[in-house]
């Protein structure tokens, strides 16, 4: 039995309520920037560019220059959200499609996953810039004062914020991961013209899973404190 309504009571994240958009109204290739809130939020908040597609890459390309806080740990999650986006294009594309109706859980299951993960790497974006401004400013704060009565507490803040910086990428590696091998499932279960998207999909995944991880690679280097995440200390992506 299905029910016939319902009530919300109370307050619920908007989020909540995008997925259960997509999920419910079986909307293709739905992105939370089609939401016309969500884009003038992102518009005024100077982190999306009014233009059409190029736009938006454009915004990104700028931001990669000297002196900017973001760089190849940016660049990666960028890399890992436009394979998720291409994967789940193409599995939006054949959902619904008579000739893939015995594939309709799979394709609906892949569908969702990846707009997650195409979510969380889009705010990876932001999330990998934010954190290496905060080692910058630990640095420059300790520069300021290298032998001062602060010295000890500047040392830990830079490890503090080196240990953001190494989570960071570590979870874009995660992310591009589980999309390329989504992407790779897609294949026999697809509209076979669209091949060069899923094999374009999975080269930007494992540029993105690569780049990811040398971020990690060269924030351990520089990290005193070695008290690591568990995830890091078995080796993880070696």
């Amino acid at each position: 039995m299905s029910p016939l309504s319902s009530e919300i009571v109370g307050l619920v994240p908007k989020k909540a309520l995008e997925d259960a958009a997509e999920w419910f109204l079986q909307v293709e290739n739905f992105d939370s920037s089609l939401i016309l809130e969500n884009r003038l939020a992102a518009v005024m908040g100077g982190k999306m560019a009014v233009g059409g597609s190029r736009a938006g890459v454009n915004l990104l390309w700028n931001n990669l220059r000297p002196g900017s806080d973001s760089g190849s740990g940016s660049a990666s999650a960028a890399a890992g959200a436009m394979a998720a986006g291409l994967a789940q294009m193409v599995a939006g594309m054949s959902r619904g499609k008579k000739a893939y109706l015995q594939y309709e859980a799979q394709l609906s299951e892949a569908i969702a996953s990846l707009s997650s993960l195409r979510e969380e790497l889009k705010a990876s974006i932001d999330a990998d810039a934010e954190a290496y401004n905060q080692v910058m400013k630990g640095l420059q704060s300790g520069a300021r004062d290298p032998e001062g009565g602060n010295a000890a507490s500047s040392g830990a803040a830079i490890d503090a914020a080196l240990k953001q910086a190494t989570l960071v990428p570590l979870a874009v590696a995660e992310r591009p991961a589980e999309v390329g091998r989504i992407a790779a499932s897609l294949g026999a279960v697809s509209n076979p013209n669209m091949k060069s998207d899923l094999t374009t999909a999975g080269a930007l995944a494992r540029a993105a899973v690569e780049g990811a991880l040398a971020n990690v690679e060269i924030n351990l280097e520089s990290l005193k404190d070695q008290g690591l995440p568990p995830m890091l200390e078995r080796g993880w992506g070696a």
